[in-house]
């Protein structure tokens, strides 16, 4: 295993721009994105030179906006620290905007581009052409505008509370409840979320045509017929086609639909309901409490380094250089934003994990995630250039759903009784199962949405309600809870701020579990190949980075079946 020591990370010297520059006007930029634009190159170290210094200048700017949201999102209720991050995508962002398009057309007109050697240059010259392609002037205040409206889901879902026992706590908080064995408080706690999620359904449709529209305009702009085929060419999904899209949400229907639909027909019986209703779906169908592993954001974050440090040391040395500095916001209070992240931080080169724990299983396996693809931020952060570390999502996610996989071996620092350790694998390897079929339908949900541009809020409820049917197994009872059903896409915050980055998680997941298979084969081996994949940030195709851990990027319906496969013979053995 490895024996790696990290120290407490400083970011390197900076050579284009002063040490504590402050970034409170564009006029303090100014004069450093113009020498950039006018630089002479004469030389390959010239062109060399240019090159870590546009990545310098890069990491700055990402760093200071990645600060403003994530205070932005630890409390939502700051007008000021929303004035704050508002103040960047409005002001700064578009103003960089030319100077990045420019700086890509310099760096390609450059004599000494052919003699820049290693494949690395090759995966960021293919970003390069593919941003000039897309590149439109009249685009850039179309996208200060989408960052601004999208800034709004945030505020909306942050300010979501309810009264429960006297008390007001955050969703989060309140879906506690809806593990418990009583099934009359259940339906109440479930009703009363229900009820306060519908009072924001009118904002949060009117917030998403405004982005729909928005969205549709830059598409436009830019020679596309739809921002879904836009969208595609801009997340640089080289390695695979809209068809590849299709076939995915084919094998999940084929493959994964009918094993979700058995755990229905299973759980329905095992708690001899009539019906099984929305608010029944997490609970122990033995009657058993919720699962419990910590009780407070520093017992999670105590046991989860001593989980990563057992899988291997350096991952508990991330783990642990984050919380000595500071980088982590773990547990759920009113106005914070919700959901969960790792920011990539890439001039220090440590990230910040925000999420909103209440001490659930959930909860145990966000942490495990975001500290997964924090793990990826350490081993990438000593590449030559940002973007080398600007990871697509199929690579960024692997990192996190396999670490969510290998570290289930270590869940005993969690759980001292064996009945519940069981339980919470077995939660974990039917809940990756779960998970699947929503990716395939908020995936094809939004191929919809983003193709048929111009269409109604009843043509939208039905493709909804038509695409969710398809995937959900047919066995949960929603009858009294209609309006819930057909808005509960407004709960996927994907939807409304990173369009189209879902199916990520999708592919991702099939990919950690052949990680995982790899692990259960050869722990050692598996750990060695998974972060030799993740070293490599974003310097080689998808499909070689997943070869390089030691698995395939494929989601064909035979793959699909034999990891498929794989997991019941795990969840076999749990029984």
């Amino acid at each position: 295993m490895s024996t790696i020591s990290i120290s407490i990370p400083t970011p390197s010297p900076r050579k284009l721009l002063p040490e504590q520059l402050k970034i409170t006007n564009w006029e303090v930029l100014y004069p450093y994105f113009e020498e950039l634009k006018d630089r002479k190159i004469n030389t390959l170290e010239d062109l060399k030179s240019w090159l870590l210094d546009r990545s310098e200048l890069e990491a700055v700017l990402e760093e200071d906006a990645g600060w403003r949201y994530i205070k932005m999102t630890i409390d939502t209720s700051n007008k000021q620290l929303a004035d704050s991050y508002a103040f960047f995508v409005s002001e700064i962002s578009p103003k960089t905007a030319p100077y990045e398009d420019a700086y890509n057309k310099k760096f390609l007109q450059s004599s000494y581009v052919d003699l820049l050697e290693g494949q690395e240059f090759e995966i960021y010259q293919r970003g390069i052409k593919k941003a000039i392609e897309l590149f439109r002037e009249e685009n850039i205040s179309l996208f200060a505008d989408i960052a601004k409206e999208s800034q709004k889901y945030g505020s909306i879902s942050g300010g979501q509370t309810v009264e429960l026992d006297g008390q007001i706590v955050t969703m989060q908080q309140a879906a506690k409840e809806l593990k418990g064995a009583d099934r009359t408080r259940r339906k109440m706690v479930f009703e009363l979320m229900i009820a306060r999620r519908l009072k924001d359904v009118a904002a949060l449709d009117t917030l998403f045509n405004s982005l729909l529209e928005l969205r549709h305009k830059v598409a436009v702009n830019a020679n596309f017929d739809n921002f879904r085929d836009f969208k595609f060419e801009a997340m640089g999904r080289f390695d695979y086609s809209i068809q590849d899209c299709f076939n995915f949400h084919d094998s999940i229907a084929e493959e994964i639909v009918p094993i979700v639909t058995e755990f229905q027909k299973e759980k329905k019986a095992q708690l001899g309901y009539s019906e099984l209703k929305p608010y029944d779906l997490d609970i122990d169908p033995s009657g058993k409490p919720p699962l419990n592993p910590f009780k407070t954001g520093e017992e999670l974050l105590d046991k989860s380094i001593k989980v990563f440090y057992q899988i291997d040391p350096y991952f508990g040395e991330c783990l642990e250089t984050m919380r000595e500095m500071g980088h982590l916001d773990l547990v759920s209070k009113k106005g914070k934003s919700p959901g969960g992240y790792n920011y990539p931080l890439y001039e220090v080169g440590v990230p910040f994990i925000f999420m909103n724990a209440v001490g659930t299983q959930r909860d145990l396996i966000t942490m495990i995630h975001e500290g997964g693809h924090a793990v990826h931020s350490f081993l990438s952060r000593e590449l030559k250039l940002t973007a080398f570390k600007s990871l697509p999502s199929e690579v960024a996610e692997l990192a996190s759903m396999s670490m969510e996989l290998i570290s289930m071996d270590y869940w005993a620092v969690f759980y001292a009784d064996e009945t519940e350790l069981k339980r919470a694998k077995k939660e974990q390897l039917e809940t990756l199962l779960k998970i699947l079929p929503w990716v395939a339908i908020v995936d094809k949900f939004q191929h919809w949405i983003y193709t048929n541009p111009n269409h109604t809020q009843e043509q939208r409820i039905d493709q909804w309600n038509s695409i969710n049917d398809s995937f959900s197994g047919g066995h949960i009872d929603w009858s009294g809870f209609e309006e819930a059903k057909s808005t509960s896409w407004h709960r996927q915050l994907h939807i409304f701020e990173v369009p189209f980055y879902y199916i990520e998680y999708g592919m991702a997941q099939l990919g950690a579990i052949a990680v995982w298979r790899n692990y259960k084969n050869n722990p050692q081996k598996a750990i060695e190949q998974y972060m030799a994949a993740l070293k490599l940030g974003f310097t080689k195709s998808i499909p070689e980075i997943y070869a390089a851990a030691g698995i395939k990027f494929d989601f064909s319906r035979e793959y699909v079946k034999e990891l498929a496969d794989f997991v019941k013979m795990e969840l076999r053995k749990l029984n």
